[in-house]
Parts: C-alpha cells; sequence; structure tokens
C-alpha cells in the first residue's frame, strides 16, 4: 500500500479522511487508486484538488457520509462499466451508486443497534478495502452479485448467536459460491489472539483472513474448468478429493511431519483447496508489503543471503516486474523485517519459510494472476 500526498504536499495514509495539517477532506479514487485531497463542487459532489484528474466529479459513498466507516469517493461522469459476459442494457442497482466498489460488496453487515458492532464493522471495512485495492491493482475482476448473480462477489459479516436455552451458535468464516462469511469477532484484537494460541497459529490477522477466503473465491473463477487445472493438481494436489473427509482428518491429527518443506503453513496441508488459499494470501501478502517497502524507499541494500552474491544489485534496488524479481525482493525484505523486530524484543513479522515447493506454487499464482490481468486488458480494449 502506497503514501499520498495532500495537495498541500502533507504525507497522507490509505484511511484518512482529512488532512492533519491544511484540513481538507480526502478521499479514496478507486478508479485511479489514489488518495487525494478533495474540493467541494455543486450538489454535494466534489472534485479531486490533484488537476490531473481532469476535473472529475465524485461523490461521496454512502457508509462514507452517513456511517463514517469509509474514505472511497464514487466517479459521476460516467455509469460504471460492465464486464465481459455481462448485459451492458441491465439497469443500475441502487447499490452501484450509493456505495463505493468495496462498499457495494457487501451483502449483510452487522447489526449496528449494538454498539460495539459499529466499532467492529470499521474494522472488517478497513480490512475489507486493502484487499480490495490490491485486487483491483492486480486488475482482477471485481464484481458484486447485483451485477454479476453467478460469478460475483459478496461479503456477510455475521455474529454469534445466543439461544434462548442459552447455548451458542457460532458464525464459521468461508466462502461459499462467492459469498464470503466473516465472523465480527475476528475484528477484535483479543479474541483473535487468543484463537491464534489455541489453535497453535504463528500469525492471524483479520487482513489474512479476507486474502485467504478471497483466493477461494478466485479459484472458482479462475482456475476450476480452466487450462490452469492439470498444473493446480500437479502443485498443489487433486482437488477432488472430499473436502469434508479432508478436513475431519486434519483436525483429527493434524498436519503430517516436516509439512514446512511442501507447504506455507500447517493448515495447507489439509486440503488442495486450502493449500491454494494460504499460498495466495501469502502471495497478496508479500505484493502488498513490497509495495510499503518501495514506497519508503527501503532499498539499496543487499542482505547477504549466500557470500558468493556479494556485489549483485540487490533485488529492492530494482522494480519487481518479474517473479524471480518479487521473491528475491521478499527474501531480503523479510529478513529485515523480523530482524527489527527481534531488536525490539517483538516475534518475527513473517515467521514462514519459503522452500523451493512453496515457491513454486507462489510462482503459479503469479502466472494465473498475471494471465487474468492481461485477459481483463484485452477485452477492455477491444470495448473501446
Amino acid at each position: 500500500m502506497k503514501t499520498f500526498n495532500c495537495v498541500c504536499e502533507e504525507l497522507i495514509f490509505f484511511e484518512n479522511v482529512s488532512c492533519v495539517v491544511c484540513g481538507r477532506e480526502l478521499g479514496f479514487l478507486p478508479d485511479v487508486l489514489a488518495l487525494s485531497s478533495l474540493e467541494p463542487a455543486e450538489d454535494r459532489l466534489f472534485k479531486p484538488s490533484n488537476s490531473q484528474r481532469g476535473g472529475r466529479l465524485y461523490k461521496k459513498c454512502q457508509n462514507y457520509a452517513h456511517e463514517s466507516v469509509c474514505n472511497w469517493m464514487i466517479p459521476v461522469a460516467s455509469p460504471p462499466q460492465p464486464e465481459a459476459g455481462q448485459n451492458p442494457d441491465r439497469k443500475q442497482n441502487q447499490n452501484e451508486g450509493a456505495y463505493c466498489a468495496s462498499c457495494r460488496l457487501n451483502q449483510i453487515i452487522p447489526d449496528l443497534s449494538r454498539e460495539q458492532n459499529r466499532w467492529l464493522w470499521l474494522r472488517m471495512e478497513t480490512a475489507k478495502r486493502r484487499l480490495i485495492y490490491s485486487l483491483l491493482s492486480f486488475k482482477l475482476p471485481v464484481a458484486s452479485k447485483d451485477v454479476d448473480p453467478e460469478k460475483g462477489l459478496a461479503f456477510a459479516f455475521l455474529e454469534d448467536q445466543t439461544k434462548p436455552d442459552g447455548s451458542v451458535e457460532r458464525v464459521m468464516t468461508g466462502h461459499a459460491d462467492g459469498l464470503i462469511t466473516l465472523n465480527i469477532a475476528e475484528a477484535d484484537d483479543s479474541v483473535r489472539e487468543k484463537l491464534r494460541h489455541e489453535m497453535g497459529e504463528p500469525l492471524r490477522t483479520l487482513l489474512g483472513h479476507f486474502r485467504h477466503e478471497i483466493g477461494h473465491y478466485y479459484w472458482d473463477r479462475l482456475v476450476r474448468g480452466s487450462n490452469w487445472i492439470d498444473r493446480f493438481r500437479e502443485l498443489f494436489g487433486n482437488e477432488q478429493d472430499d473436502y469434508d473427509q479432508a478436513l475431519k482428518r486434519y483436525y483429527a491429527n493434524g498436519a503430517p511431519a516436516n509439512w514446512q518443506e511442501n507447504y506455507i503453513s500447517a493448515y495447507a496441508t489439509a486440503h488442495p483447496w486450502e493449500d491454494w488459499a494460504e499460498t495466495w494470501a501469502h502471495f497478496v501478502h508479500i505484493q502488498d508489503t513490497l509495495e510499503v517497502a518501495n514506497d519508503f524507499g527501503l532499498v539499496g541494500k543487499a542482505v547477504r543471503l549466500d557470500p558468493k552474491t556479494a556485489g549483485r544489485k540487490p533485488w529492492l534496488a530494482s522494480e519487481q516486474l518479474t517473479f524471480e524479481g518479487i521473491i528475491g525482493a521478499w527474501a531480503e525484505l523479510s529478513i529485515a523485517l523480523n530482524s527489527i523486530n527481534r531488536a525490539m524484543g517483538l516475534p518475527d513479522t513473517y515467521p514462514f519459510v519459503l522452500s523451493p515447493p512453496i515457491v513454486n506454487k507462489l510462482r503459479f499464482i503469479f502466472e494465473v494472476i498475471a494471465g487474468a490481468s492481461a485477459k481483463k486488458e484485452a477485452v477492455q480494449k477491444r470495448a473501446v
């Protein structure tokens, strides 16, 4: 995630809603992936302070203007364009006009009559916007179920329910047919940390849940029934293995010995779908963190993993345009990040080892995403 600058040149960050120096309101412009200071225009519309936006007008997302859980804007100069395969003559759904590219994906939000739920919802939306930013950056297809009922994406933020007899009906985080369900308790750091200890996980974050579950969604969209399926099975295994039985075995027996040689996490050993989703989540994690590193100029010093590499140009000093560039830069950066945390007496930022089989899986995900991005760009060029 990059940083941005207000028109007054003050540094501003992705979640900010106002500049601390000049006081201007800020809004994220999803069509250009930039946070901008805003100038009021007519009819409660705004124009970006930066003139390079070409005078385009925007309005605030409903959840920005009325709920204060969002800071994204909606371009109003032209109607949203349907993706390939969608009906171009369909009527615009109300959510498309009132909500931004992130919030229009919501199917269910928490019960806001419970005061704590508003705080949990805010944290949910904050993490989701970072996820959607990554998806838009990758040029992946992102459509709501209102736009594409069959292949669209939706989110449901639910909470555990206490029944009259005192028993608790738990909400399970998961994905099914484009609907991603998350338990809002995961937005509470104390609850999530307790679960992390109970499950013996080295890392458990709210953003990580979003990245994992979206991996399941894109497996359905990009891999299932595609030309990628044979290579997927070579790397991850046969997804046709009984999923429910595989999970039961995992929770009964745990991960096999030496699982770190082939899997990014213990949970990835449960089933090929989980291996894909876990690896996908790590790929997005790596990409977003490298974007931060490049933006802050954390470049120019080689981490000597091998004496034979002395004198070479460090990966972090160059653009990561290839998979080798990405994974090489990450090897250097993750060592530096872990060393910084240890100096502060904190756990490692990235407590994982990327073995050659894991790197091959990450490479495959890179290729699938690159293929989907190229396909989307080709469709858009034909439409112009």
